[in-house]
């Protein structure tokens, strides 16, 4: 479905009233909601929901919802610990060989289950000139950082040229070897995939990565699609992140058609995310049971072109671990293996000095 050009990016509880995703009984109390996380949904991502769905995978991202306001005891504010990894504004410094650059903490939408939901939308803002060259010195002056990603917020809103700008002092940088910008932009507002902005990202020879945020096959409609060929065709690899949320894409099915649609748009799927410990985000939020059940089912049914690392950030800044099934166990005789149809073997341990490296 092409995107009605006489709707708007909805910004107010009003906004989702006129659009018949929310009640008018039920207006006053999401205010409260949405002073706390900023409202936005692009013309794309609104017509993507079916108002007749109350659980529409796509209204569940996006329309704010008053379980936000339960907060558990073990959701935090900070819940992957940037604030402590963050020696200059808008850097964070967690890994020897990476760094962050936030340049903006404003985006076209906000995602419901964001783990930055405290710090980005409504008051935020790009970084200033000054706290841009302050960032941009500091990765100039760590020779250590071999990558640079961009995110936020959402770096795909500045303008080209800016983001040109960025892209060329990160390629004067000899050390650093690869810039990544992580991305929600090709999916939710496609039309900012200009031929101007793909050349801002191609404006030098140190090889750009963007990884694209999608969370369900439906958000992956004609213009997104051709966004992602824009990119792909002026040969930015692609890779893909996906959150897994419940009710949106806690289901085997819908994840084996997102990750094989990716695929044939020429977009790796890289990370299937465990949800964060952000406030009142539980609602949506599977156990790590569940994902790894998933993980399993889809296995035994796709390619592993087109499985990803299911993977936990490890609250208070330790950085993603994989945290997929195994399907192997040391014994005494030597290795237990399943398959992926769940039949047991064994496998001989290595004899003494065969196999010694």
């Amino acid at each position: 479905m092409q995107p009605n050009p006489t709707v708007r990016t909805a910004r107010r509880v009003e906004d989702l009233v006129a659009a018949g995703l929310v009640a008018p009984s039920a207006a006053a109390e999401l205010e409260p909601v949405v002073r706390q996380l900023s409202l936005a949904i692009t013309p794309e991502m609104l017509e993507a929901i079916d108002p007749e769905d109350p659980d529409d995978p796509i209204r569940r991202q996006f329309v704010p919802a008053t379980a936000e306001l339960e907060i558990a005891f073990e959701e935090r504010h900070d819940p992957i610990g940037d604030d402590r990894f963050t020696p200059v504004e808008g850097i964070v410094h967690r890994h020897p060989d990476r760094v962050l650059l936030k340049p903006v903490h404003v985006c076209p939408v906000y995602c419901r289950f964001c783990f930055r939901r405290e710090t980005v939308g409504r008051g935020g803002r790009a970084l200033s000139a000054d706290e841009l060259r302050a960032a941009l010195d500091y990765v100039r002056a760590h020779e250590e950082v071999w990558e640079v990603i961009l995110t936020g917020g959402e770096p795909l809103v500045l303008s080209a040229r800016r983001l040109g700008q960025i892209v060329r002092e990160l390629d004067a940088m000899p050390h650093v070897g690869v810039v990544r910008v992580h991305s929600r932009v090709p999916v939710v507002d496609p039309g900012r995939v200009t031929g101007e902005l793909v050349g801002a990202l191609r404006s030098g020879e140190t090889p750009v990565w963007v990884v694209v945020h999608t969370n369900h096959p439906r958000e992956l409609g004609p213009a997104a699609r051709a966004a992602l060929a824009r990119l792909a065709d002026a040969g930015v690899p692609l890779l893909a992140q996906t959150v897994l949320l419940r009710g949106v894409n806690d289901d085997a099915e819908v994840l084996a058609e997102l990750f094989r649609t990716l695929v044939r748009l020429r977009v790796k799927p890289y990370y299937l995310h465990h949800g964060d410990l952000a406030r009142g985000t539980g609602h949506l939020r599977t156990t790590i049971e569940e994902g790894q059940a998933l993980m399993r089912e889809l296995r035994r049914r796709v390619s592993g072109t087109c499985l990803p690392t299911y993977v936990l950030d490890v609250p208070g800044g330790h950085g993603k671990v994989p945290v997929g099934p195994s399907y192997l166990e040391a014994t005494d005789e030597g290795w237990r293996v399943e398959d992926v149809g769940g039949e047991v073997h064994r496998y001989p341990p290595a004899a003494d000095g065969v196999g010694a490296r």
